[in-house]
């Protein structure tokens, strides 16, 4: 999710671009960033659905030691993601005020935004990847070495094309299905993405009425992926975003594979609705001019019996789900149920 230019959401089509800084972390460091603990910082927004992927992966993952997480303010300016919720407004690793000086040291002048997730450098300061499709990917499989005991296979080999396949008619249809619809300037444009994004949905029920995950027993990268935006459809898409055909409430498989999922140690324990229904409401002021709050939803929902257990599955497959979150990074309770 990239940060400036505040007002001219929803006032210009909306065009996901591609990662610019695609560099990957790999066990070989072939391409100058060799996986090493305690070397890089993870840069995240709670907001944000890309960025939370990465942090769902970091901790079911075990990598927050090796790791480390910095979450920016979810009122960004349009000088970037900012770290206002830190002493003295910076990092206190980095030594930076906005997420935009890691770019500088970089690369300066490069197209595009300022978005995260963001993996930095830490002893040069130097931005390493914004490239969301891949960190989460390169956490599973590049820094294995580096999970903690019991970690689950998010990208299990055997699976990969279907996982793959699946992920990629989600994401084109769904996790950017909804900026597309809420960003529209134009009614074709509009309905266009709204019908795509509740045929998808349509489809993904049916597949999840007969199976707990999405591919295969356990999950996947596959959840995650879906998990991000269904956690935020009834809070910001549905209202903000006129994704409103249905709430995810109202649809009884997929608002029990959701909370299955909220409810499943490394998921919603990294979720803060505060920060979720701040930025859209406040950032995105070509929608919103008023920056007004919904006061809605009510959240206790998410902690209700869900009965997805009885489809089978193993959350974690041979493995364990991750223990408690560290204290520095729990979500405070007004971001919670």
């Amino acid at each position: 999710m990239s940060g400036g230019g505040n007002t001219a959401y929803g006032r210009k089509s909306f065009q996901r671009s591609k990662a610019h800084f695609a560099d990957r972390i790999t066990v070989d460091g072939r391409e100058g960033w060799p996986v090493a603990a305690g070397r890089y910082r993870l840069v995240v927004s709670r907001a944000c659905p890309w960025a939370s992927r990465a942090v769902i992966s970091r901790r079911l993952l075990g990598l927050e030691d090796a790791l480390s997480l910095a979450i920016a303010d979810p009122i960004q300016d349009d000088r970037s993601w900012r770290f206002t919720l830190d002493p003295d407004d910076r990092d206190p690793v980095l030594g930076i005020r906005f997420l935009s000086e890691a770019y500088d040291r970089r690369e300066t002048d490069y197209p595009g935004g300022v978005s995260v997730p963001a993996i930095v450098d830490v002893p040069s300061g130097r931005l390493v990847t914004n490239d969301y499709q891949r960190i989460t990917l390169d956490l599973a499989t590049e820094w294995a070495a580096l999970h903690r005991e019991g970690a689950p296979d998010l990208y299990p080999e055997p699976l990969r094309d279907e996982i793959d396949a699946v992920m990629a008619d989600v994401f084109e249809d769904v996790n950017n299905g909804v900026y597309r619809a809420g960003f529209a300037t134009g009614q074709e444009e509009y309905e266009t993405a709204c019908a795509r994004l509740f045929r998808r949905l349509e489809l993904l029920a049916e597949r999840l009425a007969e199976q707990r995950y999405l591919v295969g027993d356990t999950i996947t990268e596959a959840d995650i992926r879906l998990f991000t935006t269904l956690v935020r459809f009834d809070a910001v898409y549905h209202g903000h975003f006129k994704c409103n055909r249905w709430k995810l409430t109202e649809d009884q498989v997929l608002w029990a594979y959701a909370r299955d999922l909220y409810q499943t140690p490394g998921f919603g324990d990294t979720v803060d609705f505060d920060h979720i229904k701040r930025h859209y409401y406040q950032v995105h002021s070509g929608i919103n001019p008023t920056g007004i709050v919904p006061l809605g939803p009510d959240l206790p929902g998410w902690l209700t019996p869900h009965h997805r257990a009885e489809l089978g599955g193993r959350p974690f497959g041979d493995g364990t789900p991750p223990g408690p979150v560290p204290e520095a990074e729990r979500v405070p309770a007004h971001g919670r149920p």
